[in-house]
C-alpha cells in the first residue's frame, strides 16, 4: 500500500514512491535507467540513453519561452544501499519500506535514497507539469554517482545544449552550492603469513556508533568504527588476528566493525575499559561485544598480526587540513570506510577529498608511500575533479534574486568539502554556469536518514518559480 499518496508536491512523491520500489544501489541502475526511458517514452519526449545508463529527457519550451536558453536539471540515479544490523533485506531485489511521520520521510531498516531519489521524482514531476512556464528543459540523470561518480566521468554530452545547470543533489534547504571537493577513491592491502592456531577464538564486535556522510559529517569529530577496533586491539598483549571487516562503503562513516582473534588474555574486561575511555560527546553510545567463538584452525602469525594492527593504527583519517580561505571548511580529508580480510589479505578502502587537486594528490602518494613500508600496494580509481567557485554567474544571481523574492531573505552561498559532480560536467560542458541546492536530508548514507516533507514542497515551489524566471 502506498505510503506517501496524501503528501504535497503529490506528483513529487508519486515518483518518489515508485523510484524507491525499484532497486537502485550504485552499480545496479539498468532498472532505474529503463524506468527513466518509459517515463520518458510514454510522454512522447525526446530521451538518449548513453551506453553506461545516463539518460537525458528533454521537454521544449512553454509557449512564449521557445527562444530562451536551455536549463539543464540534473540528479544521479543511484543510492548508497545500507541497512541496520540485524535487518533482512536484499537491496537488489526488495523495494525500501518508506513510511513518514510527522514532517520527515524515512525507510526501516535502511538507507531511503533521498539522496538523490528526491531529484529524480521532482524532475519528473516538473516534465509532466503542462501547467508551468519554462524555457526549454534538459534533464540529465546520470549513474553510480556514489561511487566515483562514473556516470558524470562517461558522459558524452554531445546532446545537451544548455550551459546553465542545477544540480539537485544538496541536503539543506536555502543553500545554493557554488563549490565543492574533488575526490578519488584507493584502497590498501597487505598480505599476512598464517600458522595453526592452539589459542581460543573470540568474536568481537565494536558497533553504537552514529557514523554519517564522509564528506558533509567528516567535520562532526564521530568515531570511524575501523580505527576505533584497530586502537583496541592495539591494547592486546598477546593476540593473534584471524579477520576483521568493517564499514560497507568508502564514502559512509562506518558504524560497525568485527574482527575475530585468538587470545589467552581477558580481553572482555579490555573491551569494557576501553569503552570506558573512548566513548565520546558525539558517539556515547560506542559499544564492544565479546562472545566465544568457535575454534579456528589457522591464525595469522603473532609476528604478522602485530603488523596489521600497527597496519591498521597507523592509516590516516579524518581532517588533513582546514581551509585557510574559507572559515570552518575542509580541505582536505580522507575516510577508511572499508576493510576487508580476504585470501590472506586485509584492504583498506579509502574515500578522498580535497578541494586543491596538488593535495589530493598528494596524499596519494602519501598513502602509496605508508602501505610500501608494509610490502603492501594500492590501487586508486574514481578520480573526479574539483569544482571551481565561479566569481561571474548569471545564473546565481537570478537564483538569488529569485529567491529573496519569493521568501524575503537571501539564500545562503556556500562551497562544501563534499564531492558533487558539477566539476566534472563543467569539464564536459565547456562555459557551464551551475549552482546545486536541495531540500533538507538528515544523516544521509545512514539507516537514520530522513527527508523533510515540507522543505520538499518549498523547494519544488521555488524551482517552478525560477523556471518562469529564467
Amino acid at each position: 500500500m502506498a505510503k506517501l499518496t496524501n503528501l504535497l508536491p503529490e506528483r513529487v512523491f508519486h515518483y518518489f514512491e515508485e523510484i524507491c520500489s525499484i532497486p537502485h544501489g550504485s552499480g545496479d541502475t539498468a532498472k532505474i535507467s529503463d524506468y527513466c526511458v518509459e517515463f520518458a517514452k510514454s510522454r512522447g519526449l525526446e530521451f538518449i540513453k548513453e551506453d553506461i545508463g545516463n539518460v537525458i529527457i528533454k521537454k521544449p519550451a512553454s509557449l512564449g519561452k521557445e527562444n530562451c536558453e536551455p536549463i539543464v536539471l540534473q540528479g544521479h540515479l543511484d543510492m548508497v544501499c545500507e541497512k541496520a544490523e540485524g535487518v533482512e533485506f536484499d537491496f537488489t531485489k526488495d523495494s525500501l519500506k518508506v513510511d513518514c511521520e510527522g514532517d520527515y520521510v524515512f525507510a526501516h531498516g535502511t538507507t531511503l535514497g533521498g539522496d538523490d531519489g528526491i531529484a529524480v521524482a521532482m524532475c519528473m514531476a516538473l516534465l509532466e507539469d503542462d501547467s508551468i512556464a519554462h524555457p526549454p528543459i534538459e534533464v540529465l540523470f546520470t549513474v553510480d554517482e556514489e561511487t566515483g561518480m562514473y556516470g558524470a566521468q562517461a558522459l558524452v554530452g554531445d546532446d545537451i545544449k544548455g550551459r546553465r545547470l542545477i544540480n539537485i543533489d544538496s541536503e539543506e534547504e536555502g543553500v545554493f552550492t557554488v563549490s565543492c571537493a574533488g575526490g578519488v577513491r584507493a584502497e590498501l592491502s597487505i598480505s599476512l603469513n598464517t600458522e595453526i592456531n592452539n589459542l581460543p577464538c573470540y568474536n568481537v564486535t565494536l558497533d553504537g556508533l552514529i557514523g554519517g556522510h564522509s564528506g558533509v559529517e567528516i567535520h562532526k569529530g564521530r568515531l570511524n568504527s575501523n580505527k576505533a577496533m584497530a586502537a583496541f586491539l592495539s591494547t592486546l598483549n598477546d593476540c593473534r588476528l584471524i579477520s576483521i571487516n568493517g564499514g560497507m562503503k568508502d564514502n559512509a562513516i562506518p558504524v560497525l566493525t568485527r574482527a575475530v582473534v585468538a587470545t589467552n588474555e581477558d580481553i572482555s574486561r579490555k573491551a569494557a575499559d576501553f569503552v570506558k575511555h573512548n566513548a565520546t560527546d558525539s558517539d556515547p553510545d560506542l559499544n564492544i561485544t565479546v562472545l566465544k567463538a568457535e575454534k579456528c584452525e589457522v591464525c595469522f602469525t603473532k609476528k604478522d598480526s602485530e603488523r596489521a594492527v600497527d597496519f591498521l593504527c597507523g592509516l590516516p583519517n579524518g581532517i588533513i587540513k582546514w581551509s585557510d580561505n574559507i572559515d570552518n571548511l575542509v580541505e582536505t580529508s580522507l575516510n577508511l570506510g572499508v576493510l576487508l580480510t580476504e585470501n590472506n589479505k586485509i584492504s583498506a578502502s579509502f574515500a578522498l577529498r580535497s578541494s586543491v587537486n596538488e593535495d589530493k594528490l598528494k596524499l596519494l602518494d602519501d598513502l602509496k608511500e605508508y602501505v610500501a613500508k608494509f610490502d603492501g600496494k594500492m590501487l586508486s580509481e574514481g578520480h573526479y575533479p574539483a569544482w571551481e567557485y565561479r566569481k561571474e554567474s548569471p545564473l546565481r544571481d537570478i537564483m538569488c534574486k529569485v529567491y529573496e523574492q519569493q521568501y524575503g531573505a537571501l539564500p545562503q552561498v556556500v562551497a562544501i568539502h563534499a564531492g558533487l559532480e558539477c566539476g566534472l560536467l563543467s569539464e564536459k560542458l565547456n562555459g557551464l554556469d551551475a549552482v546545486s541546492m536541495g531540500p533538507n536530508m538528515y544523516d544521509i548514507h545512514t539507516c537514520r536518514e530522513r527527508l523533510s516533507i515540507s522543505s520538499v514542497e518549498k523547494l519544488y515551489s521555488y524551482i517552478c518559480k525560477l523556471l518562469e524566471c529564467l
